[in-house]
């Protein structure tokens, strides 16, 4: 590795300073005075290093790699480990390509299902994409590759995405959609920070300071190079101010020149060029040795074993899996054949190598049969193709269906209109479940599909979402039990598309998108108001069973706590258990939840084993952000802490009492009647002020009048309540009060 300091830049001119903030072409920076060319490169699942030149952008011609499995199937795993081994082999791959900066990972929440680059996103909840968001980002830089986490922030839809404002309020910016992004800069410390095409409530990200420099460096010490999403800048100057460093991809010495002529003409101090350049200068670190050659077997097997610990078996009526390898199976659908592994789009990468799940079933049975029961561009004659399917079906032990959504249906770019499996697909599931004597569905897909329809003709589901390229050989893995399902929805299956929280705000109008359903985005939403789903959040089964007992909480400080509780493996199959810890609680003066992901881990046991699990609950464990004081507050009260099956299903509960913060108010005379008579300090004084004002043919009013009173003026600002109602309150005694509660507030 270069060794890089920020003396590399003193001396340099300004012409060379502002030449290392944008790119010499697509995809690497320019070398300056020693500083090498630094090579970026997309990801995340997989190291798309495009194939020739950089001079132009490269989407399809590609140097091979492994396709892991990409985040909507990592998010299901609830695994760390799994996160972080696909980082690390990732960077091994890059070393052997020449690329030194991954772009990755994605850890936008998944705000709509509608959204088209969901597959690239782990999850609806920020915490379990911010731990698996900072596992990726630890492997892949602990192999001394740089690391992008992206795309920040608030990038949750592909409609309009290059100038769309998403419309945010402060609150739901801090505990949904930053706290991923937060989680992977100061655990994981990422090389690169990448900003959305998108606009945050009316400013470009690429140029939002608050975002960028306040809350990205200053709150939480970034000290690495904001970069631009791929022609996200648009202008310049505005976004090197704003703390943006480095634009992507070269535009051939235009922003250069910009950023020296706004220097020279006093529009731009030239110590933003100097920071900003330091930072991109210090990036050279990653640029190392290339090595010779990764091992395409090793990488490919590993991607074998992490996609089935990905998968979510949604479904087992009647233990129709594990599959026998005596029985007669029909395998049924395209995607058997011809398989969906990767999404669309920049993201996209040139597999080494492509297992179907019809090759590896064949090797795992003696009679299977096989028919296509569809075609994947809808051509050909649907009738036929689903009657021959349905014919060698009645014949079966039971039926495979592979079904879900090609690439046509969903990628980056564009989002989907509906949740709908294709048509035919849904006619030939029904059609195959009502010939066979059993029947099982497999999905591939990068969003959540709709299961409506047909979800009750079928014996079992088996989720694949989209598993990389060696999805297919997990997948039977799976199917014949050579693998224990371990996955859980990381996102929710609606019933209908009415049903989700931002149903009548997605994909916005008019260059606009109000995130109106605030915090309560994915289950917190179906939690909250009592919505049913076809399957929460959470949901997963196994081959074997697990049971929660003995859970206890103690608190370890005013706003801490601690989770035991004994986990055993019921069943008769070793399996591996997602713990899910949630927090219900309803202190503090703000809506919450019904409940909230605050823990969780997953563990290995054999039939019968038990194993007791502790975690820890941090303050942002049971914390709000307060609008009001500009922080996370932790309300006095208490928090019940559930072990969840699922989101909706809770199979533990025990209450912990904390004193949380004591929060007083700062009383001005902007402040309403209430504030200044709730004051735990002055608000007794305030009131007997009052009383004693009254004039004597009011001050007899019993309690319930004076109540009913300050229920009508209650919001009323106290300069109003003072000068309007002719309260006769003393100015100078409520100053008085004010500099009370002030000192009180300090202390």
């Amino acid at each position: 590795m270069i060794s890089v300091s920020p003396d590399d830049i003193d001396g340099l001119p300004l012409e060379d300073k502002a030449a290392l903030l944008s790119g010499r072409d697509f995809w690497s920076t320019k070398p300056v005075d020693g500083l090498p060319a630094v090579v970026l490169t997309d990801g995340p699942h997989g190291v798309r290093r495009q194939a020739g030149e950089f001079d132009q952008l490269g989407i399809f011609e590609n140097v091979p790699a492994t396709c892991f499995p990409p985040a909507v199937a990592v998010g299901s795993s609830w695994d760390p480990s799994v996160a972080e081994r696909i980082g690390t082999a990732i960077a091994l791959e890059a070393r052997a390509l020449g690329v030194h900066v991954v772009l990755g990972p994605g850890v936008n929440i998944k705000r709509s299902p509608l959204c088209g680059r969901n597959f690239e996103y782990y999850s609806e909840d920020p915490l379990l994409a911010g731990v698996l968001g900072a596992a990726h980002v630890r492997g892949q830089e602990g192999q001394g590759v740089g690391a992008s986490v992206k795309h920040f922030a608030a990038n949750n839809q592909e409609t309009d995405r290059m100038q769309v404002s998403a419309d945010v309020d402060e609150r739901t910016l801090r505990e949904i959609y930053l706290p991923a992004f937060e989680r992977v800069v100061t655990e994981s410390r990422p090389a690169t920070v990448m900003c959305a095409y998108n606009r945050l409530n009316g400013v470009y990200a690429s140029q939002h300071r608050w975002l960028l420099t306040e809350v990205l460096r200053t709150e939480w010490g970034f000290d690495g190079v904001v970069v631009s999403d791929w022609g996200a800048v648009d202008d310049r100057v505005a976004a090197l101010r704003a703390g943006l460093d480095l634009q992507m991809p070269g535009n051939r010495g235009v922003s250069d020149r910009t950023v020296v002529d706004a220097v020279r003409a006093g529009g731009l101090d030239e110590s933003f060029v100097d920071v900003s350049a330091g930072r991109v200068a210090r990036l050279a670190r990653y640029v190392g040795e290339q090595t010779t050659g990764f091992d395409a077997d090793a990488h490919h097997a590993l991607a074998r074993e992490l996609a089935a610990e990905c998968a979510v078996l949604l479904k087992n009526d009647g233990d129709v899996l594990p599959l026998a390898r005596d029985a007669r199976i029909v395998v049924v659908g395209e995607f058997a054949r011809t398989p969906r592994f990767q999404g669309g789009g920049s993201s996209r990468v040139t597999a080494t190598r492509v297992e179907p799940a019809l090759d590896s079933i064949r090797s795992s049975a003696a009679d299977v049969a096989f028919a296509p029961g569809f075609a994947l561009d809808g051509s050909g004659d649907a009738a036929a193709l689903r009657d021959e399917a349905v014919g060698i079906a009645r014949d079966a032990d039971v039926a495979v269906v592979f079904a879900g959504l090609a690439d046509a249906d969903e990628s980056e770019g564009f989002d989907r209109a509906a949740l709908d499996l294709p048509a035919a697909q849904v006619q030939l599931i029904r059609a195959v479940a009502a010939a066979a004597r059993r029947t099982v569905v497999v999905l591939s897909h990068g969003g959540v599909v709709s299961l409506e329809g047909w979800h009750d003709d079928v014996d079992a589901v088996l989720e694949g979402f989209l598993l990389g390229q060696a999805g297919g050989a997990a997948l039977a893995d799976l199917l014949f039990g050579v693998a224990n399902p371990s996955g859980h929805l990381a996102e929710s299956i609606p019933l209908r598309l009415e049903d989700t929280p931002s149903y009548l705000n997605f994909p916005g109008e008019q260059g606009h998108v109000r995130y109106g359903e605030g915090v309560m985005v994915g289950y917190r939403h179906y939690a909250t108001a009592g919505v049913p789903v076809r399957y929460p959040f959470g949901h997963g089964l196994s081959y074997t069973t697990f049971a929660a007992s003995d859970l206890s909480v103690e608190a370890t400080g005013p706003d801490t706590a601690r989770v035991t509780v004994t986990v055993t493996n019921t069943g008769e199959r070793a399996g591996r258990h997602v713990l899910q810890v949630y927090v219900a609680t309803a202190a503090g003066p703000v809506r919450r939840p019904a409940r909230e992901l605050r823990a969780f881990t997953k563990i290995g046991l054999e039939p019968g084993e038990s194993q007791v699990v502790t975690l820890a609950l941090d303050r942002r464990g049971f914390a709000y952000w307060d609008v009001r004081e500009g922080g996370w507050v932790v309300a006095p009260g208490g928090y019940a802490v559930q072990i969840g099956a699922n989101s909706l299903e809770v199979v533990a509960e025990a209450t912990v009492v904390l004193d949380g913060d004591r929060i007083l108010p700062e009383l001005t005379l902007q402040s309403p009647v209430t504030d200044w008579f709730g004051h735990p300090v002055v608000g007794a004084e305030c009131v007997q002020l009052f009383l004693d004002a009254m004039p004597p043919e009011l001050a007899g009013g019993g309690a319930e009048e004076q109540a009913g009173m300050l229920q009508m003026v209650g919001s009323m600002p106290m300069h109003r309540f003072v000068t309007d109602m002719a309260t006769g309150l003393p100015l100078e005694d409520l100053d008085r009060l004010a500099k009370e509660a002030r000192a009180a507030r300090a202390s």
